[in-house]
């Protein structure tokens, strides 16, 4: 596949000048900072107690139970069968990530800010390549052994070595972390690299050198992991549900990070193979918490008697951050599916209005954009700024990039429009696929077929009228619900025509669009690029959107990338809402005001409020 190499790349202001170089104003005397970000804006002062948002005295205690809503590397919404979430094999715990410390914590009121954990400072060099993080000496693994820079070193080296393919493509541009002593842990990175890229190395879990002397880090296992982080792994029942207990020692627990963090004595996941199930185990009080994301049961089937009487209570919480990218992924590693013109005859044949209103209670809007619900996402023709970085390329995008971006055609809601349909069926023939015998064949006769590939069945009744449209176009589609260990073998294969996934973008994207839309990616075995695409203008482009030294030039370079890949028609969007559905049983308390770039902040900023617990049924 081709690839433009990063040296070709035409970079923003001439130069790919490196981001993320703190403001010396928030440097200590020896040049250490408490925090880091992308453009070295800051927030809080290095004095500070706790961050605004989180109730500094919330109480310790109780259990908060819910079914996982989301998901990272191989970890799986119904089930696991490993406690490495951070390789490929086997399907990793939801909730794992709990268990380690890592360098430092993101703050939920700012893009994308981070503050000391385990590193107490970072000094960064004038070039922006050499990261110096200064440990903390009381930070402790869940057997006392002191955690050192050693333990960091080695971690980021056997994830960047052995991790998921995910990872390992995040930290192509670590070239190494070495510990000159037990204090000290130096990260050197490439000339050039991802303005994220050092934010993600102080995500990443912090593992016991020690311990992974004796057990092979690559290996699915279901031995309970070392960690130093606030929870530990309690009682589990393997794709069943998994508990952890909260570490009532835990060496951060005073850190202005976690104040008001982490209060649970115990978090647990439920896992359920079907959505509707998964609800009537809410209602048993089966688990506590439910976030819902099927628009007709939150319409009509809260209506039990623990909402009437107040024992469930029923929010809507609302979302400011970037909603993702929610479709059909289209496979162009198929040959049927490599001409543009098919895919976007496929998008012809979704009829969105009539599924929103017929099944989904008109709740959603349509997805149109990776960056939807931001303002990173296109809209009208582009400006001067835009320009610039799309001129070089023209002749080898569509026309349409240079005017308004793509936006999928609005149906007439009857669910076969014909008008859109017609459309289609000549985008086919232009493609080459003619009618035989009421089928779609090619040139050589083959029969168009396609195959929607899903791991759980809520989705069955979206499909339904979508295939019945592809049908009248001469398309033999099927849908097939295969369990959730052969879906993501499937999907790491990429063993499908057609799939579904949202992947939610960062409020400061650079590193992590790599693994979603680079023709590296799309050659990657696990990587999130599902589509295959391979586009030398948008590797040209995230290279862009990685080099902007300035929020302004991040969104100019990712309106042009939004233009260029919406052109592209490599899925075929669905729908997003810009708020959170939740329902609870009525024994918790939280912020008043979540912070923005925190979701709905459960579990971390939720806390069990025994008095609600205690009140008698009647008097709620």
């Amino acid at each position: 596949m081709t690839r433009i190499s990063r040296r070709h790349v035409l970079v923003l202001g001439g130069g790919a000048a490196v981001a993320g170089v703190l403001k010396p104003a928030m440097a200590d005397d020896a040049g250490f900072s408490h925090g880091m970000s992308a453009f070295g804006d800051l927030k809080y002062p290095k004095d500070f107690r706790q961050f605004d948002y989180v109730n500094a005295d919330a109480p310790k205690g109780g259990l908060f139970s819910t079914i996982p809503s989301s998901r990272s590397y191989n970890q799986s919404f119904q089930t696991f069968n490993s406690l490495n979430a951070f390789i490929l094999k086997g399907d990793g715990a939801i909730g794992i990530e709990q268990t380690f410390t890592t360098l430092m914590m993101r703050s939920g009121d700012e893009p994308d800010a981070m503050y000391g954990l385990a590193a107490s400072g970072v000094q960064i060099s004038p070039d922006g390549l050499t990261y110096r993080f200064r440990m903390r000496p009381e930070a402790r693994f869940h057997d006392g052994v002191r955690l050192t820079a050693k333990d960091a070193a080695f971690s980021l080296s056997v994830l960047k070595e052995k991790g998921h393919p995910i990872i390992r493509q995040q930290m192509r541009d670590v070239i190494k972390a070495e510990a000159p002593d037990d204090a000290t842990l130096v990260v050197t990175f490439a000339p050039n690299r991802a303005r994220d890229v050092p934010l993600y190395v102080a995500s990443l879990p912090i593992f016991s050198k020690a311990y992974y002397t004796k057990q092979p880090f690559e290996e699915s296992t279901l031995e309970v992991p070392l960690g130093s982080g606030p929870y530990k792994v309690g009682k589990f029942e393997v794709g069943r549900f998994i508990e952890y207990d909260r570490v009532k020692d835990w060496w951060g627990a005073a850190l202005p990070v976690a104040k008001g963090a982490f209060n649970f004595d115990t978090v647990r996941y439920e896992f359920y193979r079907d959505r509707d199930v998964a609800f009537e185990g809410f209602t048993a009080r089966n688990y506590l918490y439910r976030e819902e994301f099927t628009a007709r049961v939150w319409a009509t089937r809260y209506d039990f008697p623990a909402v009437k009487d107040g024992r469930v209570k029923r929010e809507t919480l609302p979302d400011e951050t970037p909603s993702g990218a929610q479709g059909w992924f289209i496979n162009m590693r198929r040959e049927q599916f490599k001409d543009p013109r098919v895919r976007e005859a496929l998008g012809c044949a979704f009829d969105f209005e009539w599924t929103n209103k017929s099944i989904m209670y008109d709740a959603y809007a349509r997805t149109v954009s990776p960056f939807q619900n931001s303002d990173l996402m296109a809209t009208g023709a582009p400006g001067a700024d835009e320009l610039k970085l799309l001129e070089p390329f023209r002749g080898q995008v569509p026309d349409e990039v240079f005017g308004e971006p793509f936006v999928p055609p609005v149906r007439d809601g009857s669910g076969q429009d014909r008008k859109l349909l017609r459309k289609a069926a000549h985008l086919l023939q232009e493609a080459g696929w003619t009618i035989k015998d009421g089928k779609r064949v090619s040139k050589s006769g083959q029969r168009f077929t396609l195959e929607f590939l899903l791991d759980e069945p809520s989705f069955q009744p979206h499909h339904a009228p979508y295939i019945k449209n592809l049908g009248v176009l001469g398309i033999d589609a099927s849908l097939r619900v295969v369990d959730p260990v052969q879906y993501r073998a499937r999907r790491d294969d990429f063993d499908f025509d057609v799939t579904i996934e949202r992947f939610s973008m960062a409020s400061t994207p650079g590193e992590a669009l790599r693994t979603f839309f680079s023709s590296q990616a799309a050659a990657i075995k696990g990587s999130n690029n599902l589509s295959g695409v391979a586009d030398p203008v948008l590797d040209a482009l995230i290279e862009k959107i990685i080099a902007a030294n300035s929020r302004d030039e991040l969104r100019i370079a990712c309106h042009a990338f939004d233009r260029v890949f919406r052109a592209g028609r490599y899925w075929v969007p669905q729908w997003y809402r810009n708020n959170h559905p939740i329902a609870y049983w009525d024994v918790f308390g939280h912020p008043a005001k979540l912070p923005r770039y925190a979701g709905v902040g459960v579990p971390d900023l939720w806390w069990y409020d025994a008095a609600k617990a205690s009140k008698p049924e009647q008097a709620r």
